[in-house]
C-alpha cells in the first residue's frame, strides 16, 4: 500500500532516546518490584527462595534474576489474590471468556485503564487514525479485552467510534459503508471474512467504501495473510499485539513501516529467552517473549511468559520511533504440533496455503494418531474457480500443496481440499487446529 506520513501519538515518550528509556524503565522496575513484594504474598515468596529483595534491583539489567509469571498463576490465585492494590480501587475486570473451567482475569485500576488507553491511542495514531477518522471495532465487546481496547484508544484520539462489537456481519458492512467508516479494528480471519463478503456484495473497496486502514491482532497471522488483506479490502493492514495480563492490545503495534511491533517500553519491558533454559537471550534471536508491567498498579506481572515466539530489535525505524520492536509471532510454544518427532506451526502451513493459487485462506490443521504413528490432515477451502476446474487440475493444485507442505515443514501430510464455505468462519480467534491423539 502507498505510504502515508507516520503520526504519532506521543512523540516525548515513543522517540525518546535510548538511555532515557531505560533510566525510566529502571526506576519504574524498581518501584513495581517494590510494591509486588509487599502486596503480593506468592511472589514475595517466590523472591524469598530465590534469595532476592526489592532493594537488590537497581535495573533493567537485573531482571534476569526475578523469578517468572504464568498464565496458570491467574488460575491458582484466581480471581483476586494477585492483587497489588486494595480491590475497592479495581474499577474493571477483562478476562477470557472462560468456556471451560475458570476464566482467567485481571483488575485494572483507573491507572491501568487510562494507561491502556493512551497505548491503544498510540497503535491506532501509527494506523494513520486521526480525530478525524471513524473507526469501527468489531472485536467483542466483553471480558476480552479487544473490543474495549480498541473503543477505548479511538476515544482518546477523538474520532468517531462505531463499537459494533463483533457478528452480524450484513449490518457491519452496511454500517461501514453508509457511516464512511475508515479505520476497522478485529482479528485477521474476521477481516478476511468481512473482505469476501463485501466482494460478494458487489462493493468495490475503495470506491464504494472509505477504509484506508486496519489494526488485526488477537490470533497469529502472516505475511502473506497481511499482503492477502490489503489486496482484498484496498487498505493499510496493520498487526497489533496484546494480552488482559499484560494491558490489552496496544502493547505493541505497527507503524505504516510494517517492519515489526512497536512495543510501548515505556510501560513495558519485553525479554526473549529460551523455552527450555529460561535464560536471556539477545537482540535478533528468536525464542519465547517475556513481558514485565512497569506501570500496572492493579495487578502487576512481572516476568510473564507469553509462551508466543519471536525475536525483538532495537534498531531504530524509519517512522522515527525509538522504541524496539517485536517480529510477527511465528507460534506458539503450547500451541505447536510435535508430528513424528518435527515441530510444526500452523504458520508455516498458512504461508504456503496463501502462496497457493486456488485456495482460500481458511484452513484446519488436524492431527491424530494412527497404528501408533502421528498423522496430519490439512484441510483447506477452495475457491469457486478452482472447485468448477477439471478434476486432474484440483488434483495437481492438491498434489503440489502437498510437496510444499513437506519441503517447508519436512513431514509428510493429508492434504484435503475443500468445497467453498465448507470451513467454519469465525467472527472472533479462528481456531485451526484439531488435535485428536491421546498424548
Amino acid at each position: 500500500m502507498s505510504k502515508r506520513a507516520h503520526l504519532i501519538y506521543n512523540p516525548e515518550k515513543e522517540c525518546m532516546s535510548r538511555d532515557e528509556l531505560h533510566a525510566l524503565q529502571s526506576s519504574r522496575l524498581a518501584e513495581t518490584v517494590r510494591r509486588e513484594y509487599e502486596c503480593v504474598p506468592m511472589y514475595r515468596a517466590r523472591m524469598d527462595e530465590k534469595g532476592i529483595r526489592p532493594e537488590d534491583i537497581h535495573g533493567v539489567e537485573d531482571l534476569q534474576y526475578l523469578p517468572f509469571m504464568e498464565k496458570t498463576d491467574l488460575r491458582d490465585y484466581y480471581p483476586f489474590e494477585l492483587l497489588a492494590c486494595p480491590r475497592s480501587e479495581i474499577v474493571r475486570i477483562q478476562g477470557s471468556s472462560g468456556t471451560t473451567g475458570k476464566p482467567i482475569v485481571s483488575g485494572y485500576t483507573r491507572n491501568d485503564v487510562d494507561v491502556w488507553s493512551e497505548m491503544m491511542a498510540r497503535t491506532l495514531t501509527a494506523a494513520g487514525c486521526t480525530k478525524d477518522d471513524t473507526v469501527q471495532v468489531a472485536y467483542g465487546l466483553g471480558l476480552f479485552t479487544g473490543g474495549f481496547g480498541a473503543y477505548q484508544g479511538a476515544d482518546r484520539i477523538g474520532a468517531m467510534v462505531v463499537p459494533m462489537s463483533s457478528g452480524n456481519t450484513q449490518r457491519q458492512i452496511m454500517m461501514m459503508k453508509d457511516l464512511g467508516v475508515t479505520l476497522l479494528c478485529c482479528t485477521p480471519s474476521y477481516a478476511t471474512f468481512l473482505g469476501e463478503t463485501i466482494r460478494e456484495m458487489g462493493l468495490v473497496p475503495g470506491k464504494d467504501l472509505k477504509l484506508k486502514a486496519g489494526c488485526f491482532g488477537a490470533e497469529p497471522w502472516t505475511e502473506e495473510m497481511r499482503v492477502h488483506l490489503e489486496e482484498l479490502l484496498g487498505i493499510d493492514a496493520c498487526d497489533i499485539y496484546g494480552l488482559t495480563e499484560i494491558a490489552g492490545p496496544g502493547v505493541a503495534f505497527n507503524c505504516l513501516e510494517k517492519n515489526g511491533m512497536h512495543i510501548n517500553e515505556d510501560h513495558v519491558i519485553a525479554e526473549i529467552i529460551d523455552p527450555a533454559t529460561g535464560k536471556q537471550l539477545p537482540y535478533g534471536e528468536k525464542g519465547e517473549l517475556v513481558f514485565t508491567t512497569i506501570t500496572k498498579t492493579g495487578m502487576p506481572m512481572i516476568r510473564y511468559r507469553t509462551h508466543d515466539i519471536c525475536s525483538l530489535t532495537d534498531e531504530r525505524c524509519a517512522c522515527g520511533r525509538t522504541t524496539a520492536r517485536m517480529s510477527r509471532i511465528t507460534g506458539r510454544t503450547d500451541d505447536m504440533l510435535i508430528i513424528r518427532g518435527v515441530n510444526v506451526f500452523p504458520s508455516q502451513i498458512e504461508t504456503v496455503l496463501i502462496r497457493t493459487q486456488g485456495v482460500a485462506p481458511h484452513y484446519m490443521l488436524i492431527a491424530d494418531r494412527v497404528n501408533h504413528s502421528d498423522t496430519l490432515e490439512v484441510q483447506v477451502e477452495m475457491t469457486e474457480d478452482m472447485f468448477s476446474d477439471t478434476v486432474a487440475h484440483i488434483e495437481n493444485v492438491r498434489r503440489y500443496i502437498t510437496e510444499q507442505i513437506k519441503s517447508v515443514v519436512g513431514i509428510s501430510t493429508k492434504v484435503t481440499l475443500m468445497a467453498p464455505k465448507a470451513m467454519p468462519r469465525s467472527e472472533g480467534k479462528a481456531k485451526r487446529v484439531i488435535d485428536n491423539r491421546k498424548l
